[in-house]
């Protein structure tokens, strides 16, 4: 199902390599039109007990569908696709800028992550470690993997808790609605038919949360609040 007219379509012509450190099978490939992505196929996603493995693609494409929705874009292009080792979710390669201190930005809660934690609250995000912040040689920050998000159950496991309690952003606000007003058209199907109903309801519910509350939540003290490892 295609949320957006005119969606990215990339064509995997080769494999030029493979993230050894990703728990998953994460390929670093070229395409037709001579970009570099990241391709994940779902036959290389191992069993996970609380998330199903069938599903990891869907959740990294719907999340970039969310950021979009949002509008603050901070996820890079990603769609469901297919490559040599099958279907999958394809996602445009961003170079990092490997000088970026990213423990010192975390550290320091710097505003430019408020766009990351939103998105990763509304999506219930259960991974945001160190190493999904991805700064850019343009001074953009972008965030990536996302397979674990959606879950109907509380998940949210973050680095960024030094944002908890502090109210979001104003220009930020109205991101919210369109949203919620695109979780109830063909965003909130997409979900439905790729996850379930319940994690949709989930995901309106946390929207509608944040909407009420108007601050970053606070860790949680019945469960992990940091994701492990949390680089």
């Amino acid at each position: 199902m295609e949320i957006v007219a005119n969606a990215w379509n990339p064509e995997i012509v080769e494999i030029l390599g493979i993230f050894r450190r990703a728990s998953n099978a994460t390929l670093l490939a070229d395409t037709a039109g001579g970009e570099k992505v990241i391709y994940k196929p779902t036959s290389g996603q191992r069993q996970l007990w609380d998330f199903d493995s069938e599903t990891l693609a869907a959740r990294e494409w719907l999340t970039y569908e969310v950021s979009e929705a949002l509008g603050v874009g901070v996820v890079p292009p990603t769609v469901l696709g297919g490559g040599p080792m099958g279907p999958g979710s394809i996602q445009r390669y961003v170079e990092p800028d490997l000088e970026v201190d990213l423990v010192a930005m975390v550290n320091d809660a710097v505003d430019m992550l408020w766009p990351i934690a939103v998105l990763d609250i509304v999506t219930n995000n259960a991974d945001r470690k160190l190493g999904h912040l991805l700064p850019d040689h343009n001074g953009k920050v972008w965030a990536i993997d996302h397979g674990l998000t959606f879950h109907g159950d509380e998940k949210h496991r973050t680095v960024l808790w030094g944002l908890a309690g502090l109210a979001i952003p104003v220009e930020l606000v109205p991101g919210l609605t369109k949203l919620e007003e695109a979780l109830a058209g063909d965003l909130g199907a997409a979900i439905a038919v790729h996850l379930n109903t319940r994690e949709l309801e989930a995901c309106r519910d946390r929207v509608k949360g944040l909407q009420a509350n108007g601050v970053h939540p606070p860790p949680p003290d019945d469960r992990p609040a940091l994701p492990w490892p949390v680089t």
